[in-house]
């Protein structure tokens, strides 16, 4: 079945004990490329969702692109970069797939997954290489070999996870788009249900046949052989918001809790004044019925002072979360309409890992995480 989340959620936040990221003081990139930004990030995973250790590795990605001076253009030049973390610091390995003849233009966010001996990448294919920047999207995936230093390499040719559409969602083939206003079919998460051990893809998505402009909804997709077979959309925020991104599932003590994060600027009117977060909802079957975390679904929420600082975050299996430092150091005033002004307050870097802690449909900010 498929939950909805209500404008009523949304109203008890001002209820809701939700506790805020710490304020982001900088942006650290010194072991990172001075001449790109980052953001969108996600660890390689083991099948039960938990951080990998490949060869002593702990490999994540994220997205990349060149520094501008203006960060609203890295959307158009993005590519999945393979960055390492030791010692509490991040590391450049470089892009993660080789140039491949292809279709789309460019690189959004995604999983990756491994068995030990391989790594399979889902990620999102951004816009088409014969018209340069539309918001066009689908779901695809390669598939490398781990080589003896832990890295992975000879990376398969790209292809399409999703063959069929489905109507119970939109098609995200839009060339012209705004951001924050765009359709979704993106960010496709691995998860593999412990209760009939078979793969899915959680994944951003667009609900079919809306109220309105307002029609986010986390997807889900099912592995059957080769294929993988889209299923009804596990949450739809109709009437409520337009953008569930990153949505992806955390299985935990015998609860599956969905998690996805959104803007204030994604909701309809009159619900504005929910803030950026990381929002969930958690059930006691990956098929629902699905109940709001903390009452309202807001999990974490930036400071007032820095509505901005933070976005993009991301849930492993052992409630390590993830996201990248976004517009920082605004002291309670709106961010500058000015593209130069505006880049001197973007951080384009990983922000400090948080930690959750999850009793129920309680969950909240545990500690940060320094090492």
């Amino acid at each position: 079945m498929t939950t909805a989340w209500t404008a009523h959620s949304i109203h008890e936040i001002a209820n809701s004990r939700v506790l805020r990221v710490p304020v982001i003081n900088g942006a650290d990139r010194s072991m990172l490329d001075a001449d790109r930004v980052y953001w969108d990030m996600w660890p390689i995973q083991n099948r039960d969702g938990f951080v990998a250790l490949i060869h002593g590795r702990e490999l994540w990605m994220a997205l990349s692109a060149p520094d501008r001076g203006d960060p609203s253009l890295r959307h158009f030049e993005a590519k999945i970069r393979l960055i390492e973390r030791k010692s509490g610091k991040w590391f450049d390995l470089g892009d993660v797939l080789p140039e491949f003849t292809v279709d789309y233009e460019r690189e959004w966010a995604g999983s990756a997954v491994t068995d030990g001996e391989g790594i399979t990448l889902f990620f999102t294919a951004a816009g088409t290489n014969q018209r340069p920047g539309g918001y066009q999207q689908r779901l695809v995936e390669s598939h490398a070999i781990i080589g003896p230093e832990g890295l992975p390499n000879a990376w398969s040719a790209p292809h399409l996870s999703i063959q069929k559409p489905s109507p119970g969602y939109m098609l995200a083939n839009a060339h012209e788009g705004e951001a924050g206003k765009i359709k979704a079919f993106r960010d496709p998460a691995y998860f593999r249900d412990p209760a009939d051990d078979r793969d899915y893809l959680i994944f951003t998505a667009s609900l079919a046949d809306t109220k309105g402009d307002y029609n986010g909804a986390v997807g889900i997709a099912r592995r059957d052989g080769d294929e993988w077979e889209l299923l009804p959309p596990l949450i739809h925020a109709d009437g409520v918001n337009n953008e569930l991104e990153r949505a992806h599932v955390v299985y935990h003590q015998g609860s599956y809790y969905a998690f996805w994060a959104t803007q204030r600027s994604t909701f309809a009117p009159g619900l504005n004044h929910a803030p950026n977060g990381l929002y969930g909802m958690v059930s006691d079957s990956l098929f629902g019925a699905y109940r709001p975390l903390n009452g309202s679904g807001l999990v974490l929420a930036n400071p007032d002072e820095e509505p901005l600082q933070s976005y993009s975050w991301f849930v492993s299996r052992e409630l390590l979360v993830s996201s990248f430092v976004d517009f920082y150091g605004l002291n309670g005033k709106p961010l500058p309409d000015d593209a130069d002004k505006a880049n001197r307050l973007f951080g384009g870097v990983p922000a400090p890992l948080l930690k959750l802690t999850i009793d129920g449909d309680r969950c909240e900010l545990a500690e940060s995480v320094e090492a």
